[in-house]
């Protein structure tokens, strides 16, 4: 089978986006088939981090988004349809579309080819974190407009489907993400890290992720007040000065990559995610994967993910107090060591090669939709349970 990624995001770009991508296009070519990526064009600075990949890349012109400039858009070009074309791909898959992937949409339904869509961005919980009001709204229209092109949308949670079906999208199914757990495992637990990072033997907690508005990490200063706790953070993006200014008691150590990341998450007693905008959380689970239990959100992906009072803890979202007060109940040894052995059996299921089979029956799906040149591929019907 011969698919076209169309991405939002692609390496070296360093997001859940840009990672499943990888992970799908891997798996593909491994599986036999011929994957192609279309991108946007990183930023001259980090054309050095660019590797070559097993498969065709397209990289198209890009522009940063305005007031988040590691983020860039590509703007429409003939190139797009021209890749597409000279592929003779058989199915579109469209990695968390609103920019080029609409334009890949489009071009896709002229040249008859069926689209699988995975929505993987909460943009409009993004714009509700912004305070852009009637972007919420027009947000929803444009996903609408965007999916409705699609033989299946693929939704990577159960809450998210719902949100999806309630406000019109058609053809909504359910896609998760996989895991390595062989990269993180509870063997990579590093003493002399653990020595490093809190001398004084302190309980660690740690996040990992992007540092941006929507992720609310500022909500970890309560938790970084509490007597023998240190807080670590994994990341960068544009609130990097603000959330300093905000937990001044946290060590910021910089984005971290491979068996480096895998070493501090082993290392963490605790993982923290705070952002109420996940449609999955992936860091969850590499943190489930790694034997280390969780304090998440109760909204989004993180209700797939952590079974309350098994392998993590669950608190209102956007309550800075209930992290700290969840963080307080994980102090006890015996009571991590329970959870840790519990989140690491949960996801020893997930990998990405049965993750990647799973995808490519959907893409089956739709190529068995008629192709008609400038009409949009019949839906696939694909089940979904919503709560």
């Amino acid at each position: 089978m011969r698919v076209a990624i169309i991405t939002e995001s692609f390496s070296p770009d360093v997001n859940g986006v840009a990672n499943s991508v990888a992970r799908v296009a891997d798996h593909l070519l491994a599986r036999g088939h011929e994957p192609l990526v279309i991108a946007p064009r990183p930023a001259p600075r980090a054309g050095r981090a660019i590797t070559e990949k097993p498969y065709p890349v397209v990289r198209l012109g890009s522009l940063p988004m305005p007031g988040y400039g590691n983020v860039r858009l590509a703007w429409p070009t003939r190139r797009l349809r021209e890749a597409l074309a000279g592929h003779r791909a058989d199915v579109v898959h469209l990695a968390s579309p609103f920019v080029l992937g609409a334009w890949g949409a489009k071009a896709a339904a002229d040249l008859g080819i069926p689209v699988v869509a995975i929505y993987q961005t909460d943009v409009p919980g993004y714009a509700r974190a912004y305070g852009v009001a009637p972007g919420e709204a027009l947000s929803w229209r444009w996903i609408r407009h965007v999916h409705g092109r699609a033989a299946a949308t693929l939704a990577p949670s159960s809450t998210t489907a719902a949100e999806l079906v309630a406000h019109g999208v058609p053809n909504v199914g359910r896609w998760g993400r996989g895991v390595d757990a062989e990269l993180f495992h509870p063997s990579r637990r590093d003493e002399s890290l653990r020595a490093a990072l809190a001398p004084g033997g302190e309980l660690i907690v740690g996040y990992v992720g992007r540092l941006a508005r929507e992720k609310r990490v500022d909500l970890l200063a309560r938790t970084a007040a509490l007597p023998g706790v240190r807080v670590v953070v994994v990341g960068d993006g544009p609130t990097r000065e603000a959330v300093r200014r905000a937990v001044p008691q946290a060590d910021f150590l910089g984005t971290r990559r491979g068996t480096d990341l895998a070493r501090l998450y082993a290392s963490l007693d605790v993982f923290v995610h705070t952002g109420p905008h996940e449609t999955f959380c992936q860091t969850v689970q590499e943190a489930q994967a790694s034997g280390v239990p969780v304090v998440a959100p109760a909204i989004g992906g993180p209700l797939d993910l952590v079974r309350h009072g098994v392998d993590g803890l669950l608190v209102p979202p956007n309550d800075g107090a209930a992290f700290a007060a969840a963080v307080g109940t994980l102090a006890d040894p015996a009571v991590r060591r329970d959870y840790g052995r519990a989140a690491r059996a949960a996801v020893a299921s997930r990998t990405w090669s049965a993750l990647g089979d799973e995808l490519i029956g959907h893409y089956a799906a739709a190529t068995a939709t008629v192709r008609v040149p400038g009409r949009v591929p019949a839906p696939v019907a694909v089940p979904v349970h919503v709560p």
